[in-house]
């Protein structure tokens, strides 16, 4: 039985040294040397501070700023440590009363907008997290961004112009915003 459990043991902790220390640290050392800034995290920083990542949304609810998707993390809103969709289907009553209060919410928030409400501005993504969201949804908040910063709406279509991303090389998914950056473009533009 010894002569078992000493090579057992050794190659216990040989294989736990190589998979647990050695292979993370190659592959974390390569990660930030081909490339940096998403090996930490694509953080977005402003005046040297860290103020968001570009992969993870943000909860933005003051009126002056652009809104995001809805996130279906909990307990907090856009908690990465809780990624996960809302797994409510489309005959599911939570859904369509979290979808109504939503709408009210846009609805309370600009009264005079009765233009339709984009469906990324009421429902969450699957991992409810999404940073972006559609152009539509940007110019659907537009007059409620430019009247509440008492801003032309010619000042924040441009702004939401130059923040508004093409699809990926040119050919994979749909024109995209990133609502942190554009609420970003935003602050920057009232200094």
């Amino acid at each position: 039985m010894k002569a078992l459990l000493r090579p057992a043991i050794s190659l216990f902790v040989l294989l736990s040294v190589v998979t647990g220390l050695l292979y993370p640290m190659l592959v974390t050392g390569v990660a930030r040397i081909a490339f940096p800034d998403a090996a930490a995290g694509s953080l977005i920083i402003r005046d040297g501070k860290p103020i968001g990542s570009a992969l993870i949304g943000q909860d933005f609810s003051d009126p002056k700023y652009f809104w995001g998707r809805p996130s279906a993390t909990a307990p907090q809103p856009y908690n990465a440590a809780a990624s996960s969709g809302s797994n409510q289907g489309p005959l599911n009553p939570a859904l369509a009363d979290a979808v109504k209060a939503r709408v009210a919410a846009l609805h309370a928030a600009d009264p005079g907008n009765r233009r339709p409400v984009p469906i990324d501005l009421v429902t969450a993504s699957a991992s409810g997290l999404d940073p972006h969201i559609s152009p539509a949804a940007a110019d659907y908040q537009v007059e409620r961004v430019a009247r509440v910063r008492h801003l032309e709406v010619t000042t924040v279509r441009q702004l939401l112009a130059e923040n508004t991303e093409g699809r990926e090389f040119g050919v994979f998914g749909e024109a995209r915003v990133h609502v942190l950056k554009l609420n970003l473009a935003l602050d920057a533009h009232a200094r």
